[in-house]
């Protein structure tokens, strides 16, 4: 990245910085959570939910119903030169006779791979969504992005510091050129790109964004829930409208409680002027797990599908 785009990522993030209590934390506590509120910007008319809240129950574990498994899944990293791990969920009815689309679904700035099966509850909402018929059966990866040799989460004084965001930055060609053909070689993969998936929340969502949509030839469906200031500018994303029209799905999402939301907003309104098909999905959430668990939840029900978008 170069210099100047690098201080602009440093400055934006400085913003986060100032909102997020960025302590490691038990699964059950936002890793994410801001230590005080911050004001809400104003809303524009657009600015509205694409769809209802998520029905009751559908983050918690129902007695009776198939649950899928989620193992450990070690990977050899020339990026870090270390051996990484990423959590992988397996449907319910796993086998290895058929074979699967994939999401690749990224953590923030002070979580690792275990953010969302903790937090966010990702298991339960896909064990809910298939036992509903509401999701097609999919592989989920769930990294660690930090591409650090020390991947664990920093100490919140050094969350923001350059050497951290830069591990972020690392990710990408770890993911493109190690964890994906490593996990396309150990499991049952659909290895084209109209079935592999990204999604992230915070700066996983900023991720996403930066690699889904530098990667069109890799990824077909791309959704960031609360992407952090890591976003690169719409410019950069989209340089060729033509181009990003081929995704099968372009999701944004933010909280309208969250002061974050003019990252998403910027880039949702850059997409609308250019023609760019995509949701917008706005709730009265602020930067935490109700949001990102219904983001998740609506965003998974239309992975894979012939047709996609807010009506599927």
């Amino acid at each position: 990245m170069p210099a100047t785009t690098r201080a602009s990522v440093l400055i934006r993030l400085a913003v986060l910085a100032a909102l997020c209590g960025c302590q490691t934390a038990p699964p059950a506590v936002n890793p994410e959570r801001p230590a005080r509120p911050a004001p809400p910007l104003a809303l524009a008319a657009d600015d509205v939910r694409a769809f209802p809240a998520a029905p009751a129950g559908f983050a918690d574990e129902h007695p009776g119903r198939p649950h899928g498994t989620v193992v450990a899944f070690g990977y050899d990293s020339p990026v870090t030169g270390t051996r990484r791990t990423a959590n992988i969920y397996l449907p319910p009815g796993y086998s290895a006779q058929r074979r699967y689309p994939v999401l690749y679904l990224l953590h923030g700035i002070a979580g690792n791979q275990d953010e969302w099966r903790g937090y966010v509850r990702a298991q339960a909402i896909l064990d809910n969504l298939l036992a509903d018929g509401q999701a097609l059966p999919m592989i989920v990866v769930m990294p660690n992005g930090r591409a650090l040799a020390d991947d664990r989460p920093p100490p919140a004084e050094r969350t923001f510091m350059p050497e951290h965001i830069a591990g972020f930055e690392r990710f990408e060609s770890e993911l493109l050129e190690t964890l994906i053909p490593a996990i396309d070689a150990a499991y049952p993969t659909l290895a084209v790109r109209e079935q592999r998936a990204i999604a992230g929340l915070s700066m996983g969502g900023g991720q996403a964004l930066n690699i889904g949509l530098g990667h069109l030839d890799t990824f077909a469906w791309v959704g960031a829930f609360s992407a952090a200031p890591n976003t690169r500018p719409a410019a950069a994303l989209v340089p060729d409208a033509a181009a990003a029209s081929r995704l099968r799905l372009l999701y944004l999402s933010c909280g309208n409680q969250d002061s974050l939301l003019g990252v998403s907003r910027d880039l949702h309104r850059s997409l609308r002027q250019q023609g760019v098909p995509h949701v917008w999905n706005v709730d009265e959430h602020g930067h935490d797990r109700p949001s990102w668990a219904n983001n998740l939840y609506h965003y998974a029900r239309q992975l894979f599908r012939p047709a996609a978008g807010p009506g599927a």
